[in-house]
């Protein structure tokens, strides 16, 4: 298990983390700030000039959900993971890959009134050998004030929130253990099919309205959206596969086989095996039919019906490919065999 405690910047999360270590039994500190030092050891200066803040590298991300699992598999217990997320699609992307490997997450969020997180960022001396460096920490931590406002909604909606203004780091700490002995502070609902070991075959359905746009599906375990589908089990037809996701993710019983648009061969791209992705045409959704859509929270959390132009802006780019496709194929009522994203034959 995994108690992630969350905040702005100066909320007093490592504080809090190191007494708690103290109060879980069997359990161990992890600081992916660790983990984003020694990628700046680690990478070009070019690739780090290149994003603002270590989160935004993919190979940080992956590296916290590998990191964290491979200490639990060194150190059985309950990791202690210190860390401001504030971006919904990075914490879907790390506790999505945490899902697959069957960990759950504790969701804890520190929120002291911000006037008092302020008076904390201003007497904070991270680096007392380096007054300079303190003090642009001090400024970073104070410019992530608003985006920490700004993410409340989600996180609030996701974490146990323990207002922390007026508690010692004991304090705080014997409130955060108290929240996961009672189950107050549950364990996140991010599902997320384990990883791949081999090629894999997956199908999905595009369905669309009245006015022809395309549904969109916004999965809580991985960034970007995609349209409902997944992988096809053993033994199952890959039209009856879409059938299946299309009624498991959002309550929609179809009444037909959906007709074949393309076929992908997704190559393999290190740490994904690749395989065949199809895709069926699922028809027209009436609005009524539309209206009565149902989001499993714990993988879906949002849908919309999008134009091609919408969808090239969300998709990420070999989905979209696929979907332009699909759509030339829809138009010349036609199938398409494609390569990694591109007709062939």
């Amino acid at each position: 298990m995994i108690v992630w405690v969350n905040g702005a910047f100066g909320a007093g999360k490592t504080s809090a983390a190191g007494e708690l270590i103290d109060l879980i039994p069997n359990s161990t500190l992890y600081d992916p700030e660790l983990t984003g030092a020694g990628l700046r050891a680690l990478l070009p200066q070019k690739r780090l000039a290149e994003v603002d803040d270590f989160q935004d590298l993919p190979i940080w991300r992956r590296l916290v959900v590998d990191t964290a699992a491979a200490l639990l598999a060194e150190v059985p217990g309950v990791l202690v993971v210190p860390m401001t997320l504030l971006r919904q699609e990075y914490r879907d992307e790390i506790f999505g890959g945490l899902a697959s490997r069957r960990i759950p997450v504790r969701h804890v969020l520190l929120s002291p009134e911000e006037t008092i997180l302020r008076d904390r960022i201003a007497d904070r001396v991270e680096f007392p050998e380096d007054v300079e460096r303190s003090e642009r920490a001090r400024r970073w931590a104070y410019e992530h004030i608003a985006p920490y406002r700004d993410a409340l909604g989600w996180i609030t909606e996701d974490a146990h929130v323990i207002d922390n203004s007026a508690l010692t780091p004991r304090a705080t700490a014997g409130r955060i253990a108290e929240a996961v002995r009672s189950g107050a502070a549950g364990a996140c609902e991010i599902v997320q099919s384990p990883a791949p070991t081999a090629e894999t075959v997956a199908a999905a359905v595009l369905l669309f309205d009245e006015q022809d746009r395309v549904l969109l599906v916004d999965p809580t375990y991985k960034p970007g959206w995609e349209f409902p589908g997944g992988v096809v089990e053993a033994g199952e037809a890959p039209a009856q596969a879409g059938v299946r996701e299309v009624a498991e993710e959002i309550g929609i019983r179809l009444d037909r086989v959906p007709s074949l648009l393309v076929v992908d061969w997704e190559p393999p791209c290190p740490p994904g095996y690749g395989g065949l992705r199809f895709l069926f045409d699922g028809g027209r959704l009436r609005s009524e039919d539309a209206a009565r859509l149902l989001l499993p929270g714990a993988e879906l959390r949002g849908w919309r019906f999008v134009t091609e132009q919408e969808a090239a802006m969300m998709l990420p780019p070999t989905r979209y490919e696929r979907l332009r496709w699909a759509l030339r194929a829809r138009e010349r009522s036609t199938v398409l065999n494609l390569e990694a994203g591109v007709p062939v034959g």
